[in-house]
């Protein structure tokens, strides 16, 4: 039986949330020269003035890089395998560049990538909260795209405009908003536990 968010069929366009975590749960962001080089890795393959390397038209709206795993929020237009191919090279550049720096050998990921398709719009924007609010230092975290929906100008291969219409004060009330509810929904279940 297939598992969960498994797609291996895509739609264009189509908005997906995608991720992965290291095999058998382990770090494969050890430090910030590993995210450092994913990211570059997604911007390389993203950023079409890259004439370098030959570039997937897609965009790529959020992101968070954790230790032990990553979310990416994509948009694809026009080809339904553009998702497959860019997360193919990426997961491909960056084994290379892991198990060379660390001296290891076989599987970086955990699996393919999984992929969960966005729908609605409403949807849209709770699953950007949802990335953002991935670390507990959210605010503060360098390794996520929150500071490209909160001022900071984003790089060419990275649209947050795609899903924010919003002020940044109001876009931080959002985050809080859920981080706020999920606390005292956690509260209530431990007091009813009692």
């Amino acid at each position: 039986m297939p598992s969960k968010n498994t797609i291996r069929e895509y739609d264009a366009p189509a908005y997906y949330h995608v991720y992965n975590r290291g095999a058998g749960g382990a770090n494969i962001f050890k430090d910030s020269q590993d995210k450092r080089k994913f990211m570059s890795i997604l911007e390389r393959y993203l950023d079409e003035t890259n004439e370098n390397y030959l570039t997937f038209d897609i965009e790529l709206l959020a992101y968070c890089v954790m230790n032990n795993h990553y979310h990416l929020l994509l948009y694809q237009d026009s080809e339904p395998d553009e998702i497959t191919k860019l997360m193919r090279s990426v997961s491909t550049a960056y084994s290379m560049y892991y198990n060379l720096r660390y001296k290891n050998k076989g599987h970086v990921f955990q699996s393919v990538f999984r992929a969960s398709r966005i729908t609605e719009e409403p949807y849209l924007l709770h699953i950007s909260r949802y990335i953002h609010l991935n670390p507990r230092t959210y605010k503060t975290y360098y390794w996520s795209s929150l500071k490209y929906y909160l001022n900071t100008t984003p790089p060419n291969w990275i649209h947050p405009d795609r899903i924010v219409d919003m002020a940044p004060e109001l876009y931080v009330n959002f985050l809080e908003d859920y981080k706020d509810r999920r606390l005292l929904l956690k509260e209530i279940k431990k007091q009813l536990a009692l």
